[in-house]
């Protein structure tokens, strides 16, 4: 991310970061060349969501970064009234989703981010599944004038893809059903479907949602959607894609319930059944029933 951002404060003079203390030490070197364009407000999370529109009203392009938590819960009302009330461009990009600061507990946990976001007109929702994605999804969306989020974590696929914002990929054709794997979860999701006959859509952008793509590869209107969030954020989406048909559809992702253990991302998923095992055996569950 600082690599992307940086590059782009060298050569557009319009974009302008904003931070709340926790990434200052990404900066260092942009901040030497750029110390107009630079602002670290400390920890005042809201204080930074205000500070950043009131740059987009004069003119720049805003880049706040942080962890989930502090850039998406704690300033949601600014989000909500300073960004998208007011329609205004501004990227806000996190890390740490969805726990991993798993040692930290609740505080630092951000499964309901997308959720959260979902629910503001306006607001564009990207996770890229490798630092590659993001370069070419952040590089492609930062101007277009809308607030965007973009959701990134530690754990990454092995091989960047030709993202497209706005576009769903279809990786592979299948019958039974079709698997929409968003971001991160692109790897696993393709271990778990190995020698299955479904198809599999790999998503970066979830708002916009592209439906004409789903449309066109979910024949059987069954849909198991794998997200790294809480479990069911994207149902809705992917319903309304499909409407009037009617659809079955099965939600892979993080329970909606709090995670009281402590531990790493791996153990984290290990536990809650994010591994390829688990997620295969929830699809095939999904896939029987509906003979």
């Amino acid at each position: 991310m600082a690599a992307t951002v940086s590059d782009l404060l060298d050569i557009d003079p319009r974009v302008f970061v904003v931070l709340a203390d926790i990434s200052a030490s990404y900066f260092h070197r942009a901040s030497a060349r750029h110390p107009d364009r630079i602002i670290n407000v400390g920890i005042m999370e809201q204080t930074m969501i205000s500070l950043a529109a009131g740059v987009a009203l004069e003119g720049f392009i805003p880049v706040c970064h942080s962890i989930v938590p502090f850039l998406v819960e704690r300033p949601f009302e600014q989000l909500k009234d300073d960004f998208c009330y007011q329609g205004l461009g501004g990227n806000f990009v996190s890390i740490g989703a969805s726990y991993d600061y798993g040692t930290d507990g609740m505080t630092h946990y951000g499964p309901g981010d997308v959720a959260i976001l979902a629910t503001l007109p306006g607001m564009q929702i990207v996770v890229p599944g490798t630092a590659g994605e993001f370069d070419t999804l952040f590089r492609e969306a930062y101007t277009n004038g809308s607030p965007t989020y973009f959701r990134t974590s530690a754990h990454q696929n092995a091989n960047d893809r030709a993202v497209s914002f706005g576009h769903l990929e279809l990786v592979r054709s299948g019958s039974r059903a079709t698997v929409v794997a968003i971001g991160p979860m692109l790897d696993r999701t393709l271990s778990a479907i190995d020698g299955l006959d479904v198809a599999l859509l790999y998503a970066t952008t979830l708002a916009p949602f592209d439906g004409q793509t789903l449309r066109a590869a979910a024949a059987a209107r069954s849909v198991i959607v794998v997200e790294p969030f809480y479990e069911g954020t994207m149902v809705a989406e992917i319903v309304r894609a499909l409407a009037p048909d009617p659809v079955r559809v099965e939600a892979i992702g993080v329970p909606r319930r709090v995670l009281s253990r402590y531990g790493t991302p791996e153990q984290h998923d290990a536990d809650i059944g994010l591994t390829p095992a688990g997620i295969r055996q929830r699809i095939e569950r999904f896939l029987d029933s509906g003979r």
